[in-house]
């Protein structure tokens, strides 16, 4: 979705989704249960759309990335160093995500179904790391992409986008560009989808509030907290402890000198859309080369995602507190482990990380009607998380490249304010 600061303010997403939310609550409050049965398929029917664009937007976000970095010892050690980083700051994000949501427990006691919640769903979890591993590895990559079953999808794509990276350029160039090109139609796919958003919120929340009444309001409130302090905390306490851990670099002047990207990532909620700007600045005021920074800045738009990291996972326990269902430590540390591999394959478009939430919910066996509504009711309060999100994926992103070009011998890196 493109930056448009002269746009009016009805134009802007953040705004229609609010609205949308108060005429809903006052809609499902004055009409009850007859406007929620009215216009609760509206709901339904935009969460479908999301969930049925998960299998094409994965595969060709993650093949698309990491396909496209190309072969050479040299672009291997790099390639090695730039996911190393992202796979790091992903995993500590989630970890962030994991605390936070224990902590603070948004979902406990919450109804937002109306639904009897004495019967627990059956969770379908692997019995050890071991089988978890096996599982991760598909025996039919077709049937895996037909049946929905994303780890062993996100494997094969990374597996596959790695393969890809090392043929000759000849045989390469071509295959990189189909899938950059099928990645492109479902980047424009997913954004107009989200066009949709303040529609698909105005069912939700006419439903929520037709059959639950305004109960359900504190919970989400409490959610939203969590997943402010969680990204918070990446913010402004993780990623700064590993500029200063990997590269001896102050975080004082690369906050100052990455100002500029940073708001507009924050007002766009695209890393892809701030992806020009942050390679500019990256350059300019970071102090990094630009044959680092044209090759991690536009694999981090693809493929690291710290803040959906951190939604992934503190959403996904929020859902199953609301459900009633008691995570063990086996079944959290699946839900980290997924939602890692899910923010690989979160596209760099507004609220993509709603998207691929469905990935980390199937990884535990946690679906149906009543997972779909709460997901639905996540999309009415997540719009400027989703903004602060961005500005953290693209904050990484940005240390990594300033992190790397370190370690590749580069001197002028965040040296002083420029």
């Amino acid at each position: 979705m493109e930056h448009n600061p002269d746009a009016p303010w009805y134009g802007r997403l953040h705004w229609q989704v609010l609205i949308a939310m108060v005429v809903g609550a006052l809609v499902g409050f004055v009409f009850g249960e007859p406007a929620a049965d009215r216009v609760g398929w509206i709901g339904d029917l935009f969460m479908k759309l999301l969930r049925m664009i998960i299998v094409p937007l994965v595969l060709t976000s993650i093949i698309s990335g990491v396909a496209s970095v190309g072969g050479g010892r040299a672009l291997g050690r790099l390639f090695s160093k730039t996911m190393g980083y992202y796979v790091l700051s992903s995993f500590l994000a989630a970890l962030v995500g994991l605390l936070m949501v224990n902590l603070i427990r948004p979902g406990v006691g919450a109804n937002l179904t109306g639904a009897d919640q004495e019967t627990v769903p059956e969770l379908a979890t692997p019995d050890s790391m071991v089988q978890l591993l096996l599982d991760i590895v598909p025996q039919n990559v077709i049937e895996a992409a037909a049946t929905a079953d994303m780890l062993a999808l996100i494997f094969f794509c990374i597996v596959f986008g790695v393969a890809l990276s090392a043929l000759p350029d000849k045989a390469r160039e071509p295959l990189v560009q189909f899938f950059d090109a099928l990645f492109q139609v479902m980047m424009n796919l997913t954004s107009g989808i989200i066009k949709f958003l303040p529609i698909g919120v105005f069912a939700l929340i006419t439903r929520m509030v037709g059959t639950t009444g305004f109960d359900a309001f504190r919970p989400l409130a409490m959610y939203a907290l969590t997943i402010f302090s969680g990204v918070t905390i990446h913010f402004f306490v993780t990623l700064p402890i590993l500029l200063i851990v990997l590269a001896r670099i102050s975080p004082r002047i690369h906050f100052a000198n990455m100002s500029e990207p940073l708001l507009i990532a924050f007002s766009t909620s695209s890393s892809g859309a701030t992806l020009p700007v942050t390679m500019k600045v990256v350059e300019e005021k970071v102090g990094v080369s630009n044959k680092i920074a044209s090759f991690v800045l536009p694999m981090g738009a693809t493929v690291n995602m710290d803040g959906t990291a951190v939604f992934e996972c503190a959403g996904v326990l929020f859902i199953a507190q609301v459900m009633g269902v008691d995570l063990s430590i086996m079944e959290q540390g699946i839900v980290v482990l997924t939602a890692l591999l899910a923010s690989i394959g979160a596209a760099a478009v507004p609220s993509a990380g709603l998207v691929v939430i469905f990935i980390v919910l199937e990884a535990i066996g946690l679906e149906g009607p009543d997972v779909n509504m709460i997901v639905g009711l996540m999309l009415a309060v997540d719009r400027p998380l989703d903004m602060y999100r961005t500005a953290v994926n693209v904050f990484s992103d940005s240390c990594g490249a300033a992190i790397i070009a370190r370690s590749e011998g580069e001197t002028g890196v965040d040296t002083e304010v420029r």
